[in-house]
């Protein structure tokens, strides 16, 4: 490995990877080496936005960019999710790209890499990411990488990095009778590192008979990668848990270069820190091996309190109390529940009741109806019985929108939070969606109601223990304006990291943050994403990648590592 490269910010002193302009920096005939032996698939890293500019003006010399019918694409896609995933090394959200060369209807303005990374390994083989791995090792470079760039936390870009992209490991293969190790008796199935959670799906829906998978509700995530590294929630963890607990296998490339097996036999605790102990901080997942299971019959109720139905703030915030105040009675019964929450906007869509009927889901929310009734609480719903849960996740999950720019925060409220303190997890919400008086209706929450543990009581996975005891995951958000300065970035973040998340934790001091949709700059992370199992899994990272290969903010072993100069150079404290 190259050396560190010594460097002061703030009066500290860091060892620093090596960046294009350091002595370190491999020289251009490495690259041509490196692009050989990765059969040419080594790009030079262009922002997807730079077709609506006249230049990139990026880290290895300006290039004329501009192409008229590429830009209307882009500013015609720009928020199109599956648009983004396809490009090299595209952010689905930007705010930790730096927002530098958005698409414009001027292509004389600035167009710059920003933090994303210089080159791109767009990886066909293993061997391609072996060699990348192998190259950011033996070079001291920083390494990211990137499966689909689903990524609240700006896990999947970083300043002046190597990339590697593992979105082309579209593997698929189920089998009725799973025959590895561990006791597990059922069907599974094996997929690449790039394969996405509706694709899957889709094919598992095809099997004969139809299965499925725990994956995340949103179609674009990428199973193998961050959502199984990270613990992964979705419709059927009431059911069957998180996405980790359903892991039987993995095949991984390894911060030193080697191709291995992690499951219960072979390299168990390599195998247990890849269910759900950090995404790019243990190794490379080249295929995860994961439980299916038999399709069933599923029921979805929406419901809607918006400004369309009422503008009376109060009865709105009382609409929000009741509809939560049973969030205790829907997990307990097995439900799933997706909901939105902005000023004047609680969108509910869908409760999800796998197994059940529209008859069984209006009695599970009766006392929540009669509840709305009782107040005057003005409302629309709907509910539909479906054959499938794929039919009703088709039908009723909405797709996101790529292109924003915001910070991302989020906790979750147990059991025991929301029986003793429904009412102050409320007023949290309200300090959320409007933090300080110049922010008033500019956060936003996103919420998930599930009990990791209603069926999967204890955890055979990295996970952290609280999750056992969940009723609502919410994510919290705050957007940033395009063209944000430095200060200004930094004073959003103290907002979220000190008011927003700090009236979430305030609110349920039993819960506990998800990796994966959390803020990383939060004090304590360590105990806040894995509570007792964070010990464990900071001797394991320091078993399998002892020099810091791989870098993944506040993962396991990242404690003395920070970005430094304004958001770029990635170091380590001396």
């Amino acid at each position: 490995m190259a050396s560190w490269l010594t460097r002061t910010w703030n009066g500290i002193k860091y060892g620093c990877k090596c960046y294009m302009g350091d002595e370190c920096w491999p020289s251009a005939d490495s690259w041509a080496e490196l692009n050989s032996t990765v059969d040419g698939n080594l790009l030079v890293n262009i922002p997807p936005g730079a077709s609506c500019h006249n230049f990139f003006e990026g880290p290895l010399g300006r290039m004329s960019t501009y192409d008229a019918d590429a830009c209307t694409d882009a500013r015609a896609m720009w928020s199109d999710e599956p648009w983004t995933v396809e490009k090299p090394a595209a952010a689905l959200w930007t705010y930790f790209t730096n927002d530098t060369c958005r698409p414009t209807d001027d292509p004389a303005e600035s167009c710059t890499l920003g933090y994303y990374g210089v080159y791109v390994i767009r990886a066909q083989s293993r061997e391609h990411i072996k060699a990348g791995v192998d190259f950011a090792r033996e070079n001291n470079i920083r390494l990211i990488i990137r499966n689909t760039g689903h990524d609240f936390i700006g896990r999947s870009t970083g300043w002046g990095s190597l990339v590697i992209n593992t979105h082309s490991f579209q593997g698929v293969e189920f089998t009725t009778e799973y025959s590895g190790p561990g006791n597990y008796i059922g069907g599974a199935v094996t997929i690449g590192a790039g394969v996405q959670g509706r694709a899957l799906l889709t094919q598992a829906n095809a099997q004969n008979p139809p299965v499925t998978v725990i994956t995340g509700e949103c179609p674009t995530v990428g199973v193998a990668g961050g959502l199984v590294q990270g613990g992964g929630h979705g419709p059927l963890t009431p059911h069957y848990g998180l996405v980790a607990d359903s892991a039987l296998s993995f095949e991984v490339l390894t911060a030193d270069g080697r191709y291995l097996t992690a499951n219960s036999e072979e390299n168990p605790d390599l195998f247990w820190a890849l269910k759900g102990g950090g995404p790019s901080a243990f190794a490379v997942v080249l295929s995860v091996t994961l439980k299916t299971f038999p399709e069933q019959k599923a029921a979805g109720v929406t419901v809607m309190i918006n400004s369309t139905l009422t503008n009376n703030t109060d009865l709105f915030w009382d609409g929000v109390k009741s509809f939560h105040k049973y969030s205790n009675r829907f997990v307990e019964a097995g439900l799933y529940v997706y909901f939105e929450l902005a000023p004047l906007r609680l969108h509910i869509q869908p409760f999800v009741g796998i197994g059940k009927t529209s008859t069984e889901m209006g009695a599970l929310l009766q006392p929540m109806f009669d509840e709305f009734k009782a107040k005057g609480i003005p409302h629309d719903t709907a509910s539909k019985d479906f054959d499938t849960l794929f039919d009703l996740y088709i039908d009723l999950f909405e797709g996101e929108t790529a292109g924003t720019s915001a910070l991302t925060g989020g906790w979750m409220f147990t059991h025991r939070d929301v029986e003793e303190n429904n009412d102050g997890i409320i007023e949290a919400f309200k300090t959320v969606l409007s933090p300080r008086e110049d922010l008033k209706d500019q956060g936003f929450i996103i919420g998930h109601l599930w009990d990791a543990g209603l069926n999967i009581p204890v955890s055979n996975s990295a996970t952290n223990p609280r999750f056992r005891k969940s009723t609502n995951f919410a994510i919290v958000a705050l957007p940033v304006p395009n063209g944000a300065t430095w200060a200004q970035k930094q004073d959003l973040q103290d907002v979220l990291t000190n008011i927003q998340d700090a009236a979430m934790k305030k609110a349920g001091p039993n819960g506990c943050a998800y990796v994966n949709e959390g803020d990383p700059y939060q004090p304590d992370w360590q105990d806040h994403f894995w509570g007792t199992e964070y010990p464990k899994l900071l001797e394991i990272r320091k078993k399998w990648d002892p020099h810091g290969v791989f870098y993944a903010v506040s993962t396991p072993g990242t404690e003395d590592w920070e970005v430094i100069e304004y958001g770029t150079r990635l170091c380590r404290k001396l």
